[in-house]
């Protein structure tokens, strides 16, 4: 006990194209007393957010400085390129990095892949952000080469995306401080993990039945008994045999 009357909180913090809805239902359904705060940061703000305490943990992009903090990878996404509909590559189904030699690649500052070296042409300017690219696909300005989930999210109808073969991905993890893995972020963890309500993991094991004790042995064994059984007249087990059944004539 804190001696506070305020209930205590978990605060979530996620990147864009991520959704955390499926866990955070589950949360509600486990932790109904405990209420969780969603909080949308950008991809190069997440880690300083955590590090600062803004949130317990949080849905983070890799790679990413991992300074103080700890991270659990849990998928890794497609990389597109987002196109216009009618673009050349909207007739393919995937294309490489090398098809989008002739190309003018818009790279914006919250590029959350981590190129060698970036395909296409350079654009004249880098857009602030990645639906600032979007928009600047959409007007024929260039195309985009991003997360498959960043595609989605910012979704026209104008606009299609294929996959890139050889481009780098862009991993999603659950990142929190690593010096404070609270009681609530374990929760969290396993709720991510997929572990049942059932699981022990955390908890104290329950101590093991206690095994019955042995009856114990009737006195009349070993006193030289009759073998009969109490108020019984025939012969206990193990007795006189019986004669054979006579034949019926």
């Amino acid at each position: 006990m804190t001696g506070s009357d305020t209930p205590p909180a978990f605060r979530l913090a996620y990147v864009p194209g991520v959704t955390p809805a499926k866990w955070v239902r589950i949360w509600h359904e486990r932790l109904p007393g405990v209420p969780l705060t969603l909080d949308g940061v950008s991809a190069a703000e997440a880690p300083d957010v955590l590090r600062g305490r803004g949130a317990d943990a949080g849905f983070v992009r890799l790679p990413m400085d991992r300074t103080g903090l700890s991270a659990i990878p849990l998928y890794t996404e497609t990389t597109v390129v987002v196109v216009p509909k009618d673009h050349v590559v909207a007739a393919v189904e995937e294309v490489s990095a090398e098809d989008l030699a002739d190309e003018v690649v818009l790279h914006p500052l919250d590029d959350t892949l981590e190129w060698e070296r970036l395909p296409g042409l350079p654009a004249v300017e880098r857009p602030a952000t990645t639906e600032d690219a979007v928009e600047l696909v959409a007007a024929g300005v260039g195309v985009l080469v991003v997360p498959q989930s960043l595609a989605r999210l910012y979704h026209r109808r104008d606009l299609t995306y294929r996959p890139v073969t050889d481009a780098p991905e862009s991993r999603v993890a659950l990142s929190w401080l690593e010096d404070e893995t609270t009681d609530l972020v374990e929760e969290f963890i396993g709720i991510v993990r997929g572990r049942t309500v059932n699981s022990t993991r955390g908890r104290p094991a329950p101590a093991p039945a206690e095994k019955a004790k042995p009856k114990p042995a009737s006195r009349s064994a070993g006193r030289g008994g009759t073998g009969r059984k109490p108020g019984g007249g025939g012969p206990a087990k193990g007795g006189a045999k019986r004669g054979k059944p006579r034949r019926r004539s």
